[in-house]
């Protein structure tokens, strides 16, 4: 078993560095913590997706799968020069879009965020995710990374995508189109107060 976490705060943090992965230690502002924290952010969304109760058992199986995935990530860029994302990993993405993609209609329109809890609880992650993509960039800018780990990141959005919709229809039926330019009628109760 790896390190066991007996104490939870050990004060080393309060001036302003963390401890990476390999002993050395960071500002708590540097991209790399920026990135492996913004991907702990996207498993973090993607847990709210998983606590929906009622969730087809293949997105539970699969989400629950890209969790352990993005822990990996989180590793790997904890740790300079670790890999843990290997091109499997991107390819199973692939597949699994595949076959949840090819049960939806095709989109001819944008949709709006939204389509029940779980639907919306996944475009949040959806976007966390490419937030999470964009960290990553920005350490690569600067340092050499895994580049696995920036096509996972790029296909698990597209994924999200995906599950979204074909969430969206198994909560509500259907998706939120986005009509460009239609007037919302002002709420009348909200006009008379």
């Amino acid at each position: 078993m790896g390190n066991r976490l007996t104490k939870i705060y050990t004060r080393t943090g309060d001036d302003g560095t963390t401890g990476l992965g390999d002993g050395n230690r960071i500002a708590k502002d540097h991209p790399r913590v920026e990135a492996y924290g913004t991907v702990d952010e996207a498993n973090s969304a993607i847990g709210m997706v998983l606590a929906v109760p009622g969730l087809p058992e293949a997105i539970r199986a699969c989400l629950t799968e890209v969790q352990h995935d993005l822990f990996d990530l989180g590793g790997e860029l904890c740790i300079p020069g670790h890999v843990a994302i290997q091109p499997a990993f991107v390819t199973r993405l692939e597949e699994t879009l595949d076959t949840f993609n090819a049960e939806l209609p095709a989109l001819k329109d944008f949709i709006l965020p939204g389509g029940g809890p779980a639907a919306a609880a996944c475009h949040l992650a959806r976007t966390i995710c490419r937030r999470a993509e964009r960290r990553v960039w920005s350490l690569a800018h600067q340092e050499e990374i895994n580049p696995e780990g920036l096509r996972y990141l790029n296909r698990l959005s597209d994924l999200l995508f995906v599950i979204a919709r074909v969430l969206a229809r198994h909560e509500n039926g259907t998706e939120v189109i986005w009509k460009r330019g239609k007037q919302v009628a002002p709420d009348a109760g909200a006009a008379q107060n």
